[in-house]
């Protein structure tokens, strides 16, 4: 049995006018891959113009695209070479046309830069580039076309080499292969030619050779995403198209964001029938389950055992495309998967001038740049990070119906939210206590509650939250604090400080504080607690009982300067990693039930302020 011939996915990007066309319509026709029909046809649509022979043709389908030499959609071409087969997708190198290059550069598995070596690296060029890195494109090869007009010569290639390896190398590209090349006539194309002879690298089809098809859908934890659900002679069927890893019949599979799980019972495809007992990535199938779910499209199927990230906060890498700004507070359609749903941008942490690389702090973002986002979404998403599993960590941006961003998946600082989600224990039946909330109050003269503190290390919260402890104990109240060094230092010394352990810390303190609180306390919590969504379940923990999130503000500048335990200094020395503020992001409440303010009113003040806000809304009266 004849191995199956590995298949490598090719996107050949640049400036509009430096010949990728062409160079493609050169490498088809010196590989066999072109009819002898197709070049006669070639030659008469050329000759019908009055051109000479224009080997773009290969490759340029649209009339518009003949007629005005550019390449408009990101065409696909399938072609052999001795030992593997090869996509190549011809993408836009005009700047309008600039999403269906970021389309085609998407599929690929690697990317050729042309550049014309007489016109040098350009504006376009380097956007192109900045978004093959933006999509994690690592196998990149850099051809410096049309050396007829350079006169082949080797000082002129190097400028043109030094110049475009520099600006790959301060993106984070290393181009495994930069190469001359003059694709009309052939030259390093699939024969070295005779124009050159100071060039001993390899021809552009031997460097594509040398790729890898890397991180092939189907060697990925599976991620199916549901397109529809049909229900045919009684039988519902779950519909959508593998996009990574593979699934057989009898498989258990989890569906995220819902987390509801069952069995495979059937595989079903069209037409052909009966069904399959395993399908991979790339196959749109039919499931039919066990158990007889309720789901819903844009749920992803998956493994229980590599199951997709549950969040509804990330970071996101995005290029903008609109013709208006995208803006912070910004809302916008996202489109996952299969997966549409509204997103706000939290904030625009960084924008980025493609061309020049210039980092700027600005709250809106042009078309055409690249910037750094948080974005949060109404509801729980699932999703991968892009790097991990690009099918379901990148994404698209729609406005008034139009695309308008693509961007990529980051947890950088974020946790997944799946484990704070998930309940493990069973055959758990509540207790019902014997004492009431309200002989509890009247027992100690106050309503119990929680009193949730949140700000930046430095910004007051503990001395707060002792100096409000004392004067409340003072007037007879039943109080305690419960503080994030303190409960470190037992309850949860099990846990570090990384994303998902800092959310498991403030989930484990929101339930403790609840207990407190019914059992007729106030519980006053003092932590950083930076991500709104823990916060959140914190407040869902108390649930019927008073709950008051009180933000304790003091901008990281003022913070820094204080630093009581020193803690900004080892962060910024890198002793520290993940430290609110520094490495790891820290949210504002949207609508917290008191602000204190610690950069403009003393202690004393600030605290008066606390008590009077817990008097009155605990019922204090002892």
């Amino acid at each position: 049995m004849t191995a199956a011939r590995e298949l490598l996915a090719v996107a050949v990007v640049g400036h509009v006018d430096h010949g990728k066309s062409t160079l493609i319509g050169r490498l088809l026709n010196d590989t066999g891959a072109l009819p002898a029909a197709r070049v006669a046809a070639i030659k008469a649509m050329s000759a019908s113009r009055g051109m000479p022979f224009e080997w773009a043709f290969a490759t340029d389908a649209f009339q518009a695209e003949r007629d005005q030499g550019v390449t408009i959609d990101a065409a696909e071409i399938r072609f052999r070479s001795e030992h593997r087969d090869f996509t190549i997708i011809d993408a836009p190198g005009h700047r309008e046309f600039i999403k269906n290059m970021v389309t085609g550069a998407a599929r690929a598995d690697a990317a050729v830069l042309v550049i014309d070596g007489g016109a040098g690296v350009q504006r376009e060029t380097r956007r192109h580039a900045y978004l093959l890195q933006l999509l994690g494109l690592e196998q990149v090869c850099v051809v410096v076309n049309k050396m007829d007009s350079l006169s082949f010569k080797q000082d002129a290639f190097e400028t043109v080499r030094q110049s475009i390896v520099a600006y790959l190398a301060s993106i984070g590209i290393n181009p495994s292969f930069v190469l001359p090349a003059c694709a009309r006539d052939g030259d390093q194309i699939v024969e070295p030619g005779e124009r050159m002879p100071w060039y001993d690298g390899p021809t552009l089809l031997e460097a594509l050779a040398n790729f890898r098809a890397a991180g092939r859908p189907e060697r990925l934890p599976l991620r199916l995403p549901i397109q529809d659900i049909y229900k045919f002679d009684q039988r519902r069927i779950i519909a959508g198209r593998i996009e990574s890893g593979s699934l057989r019949v009898g498989d258990e599979l989890l569906f995220s964001p819902s987390n509801k799980a069952a069995q495979v019972k059937s595989i079903e495809t069209w037409p052909t029938s009966p069904g399959i007992d395993i399908a991979s990535a790339g196959q749109s199938v039919g499931l039919t389950l066990g158990d007889d779910l309720f789901l819903e499209r844009g749920e992803i199927a998956s493994h229980h055992a590599t199951p997709p990230i549950e969040t509804d906060v990330f970071r996101a890498r995005v290029f903008w495309l609109g013709n208006d700004s995208l803006v912070e507070g910004g809302t916008y359609l996202l489109k996952l998967a299969t997966t549409a749903t509204t997103v706000v941008v939290q904030s625009i942490e960084e924008v980025v001038d493609t061309e020049t690389l210039e980092r700027r702090s600005e709250k809106g973002v042009d078309r055409h740049n690249a910037a750094e986002l948080i974005l949060r979404s109404k509801r729980v998403l699932a999703l991968d990070e892009a790097r991990d599993i690009p099918r379901t960590g990148r994404f698209a941006l729609v406005h008034d119906h139009r695309i308008v961003g693509g961007g990529t998946v980051s947890m950088e600082g974020y946790a997944d939210q799946r484990p704070s989600r998930t309940r493990r224990a069973t055959n758990v039946t509540r207790v019902e206590h014997r004492v009431s909330t309200e002989e509890r109050s009247q027992r100690a003269g106050h309503h119990g509650g929680v009193v949730w503190l949140t700000g930046l290390s430095g910004a007051g919260k503990s001395t707060l939250a002792l100096e409000l402890e004392r004067k409340l104990f003072e007037r007879g109240a039943q109080v305690y604090v419960l503080d994030g060094d303190n409960i470190r230092h037992g309850l949860n010394a099990d846990l570090g400080f990384s994303p998902e352990e800092r959310s498991e810390n403030i989930r484990r303190i929101g339930e403790v504080a609840a207990l407190f609180a019914r059992a007729g306390f106030i519980a006053i919590s003092a932590f950083i607690s930076p991500y709104r969504s823990d916060r959140d379940r914190a407040r869902a923990a108390a649930g019927e009982i008073p709950f008051h999130e009180i933000f304790v503000r003091a901008d990281l500048a003022i913070c820094e300067e204080r630093d009581p335990k020193g803690l900004y200094k080892k962060a910024r020395s890198g002793e520290i990693t993940d430290f609110t503020g520094i490495g790891a992001p820290y949210e504002e409440p949207e609508a917290a039930e008191l602000t204190i303010d610690t950069a403009t009113n003393d202690v004393s003040h600030c605290v008066d302020d606390l008590v009077d806000y817990v008097s009155c809304n605990f019922a204090l009266h002892k």
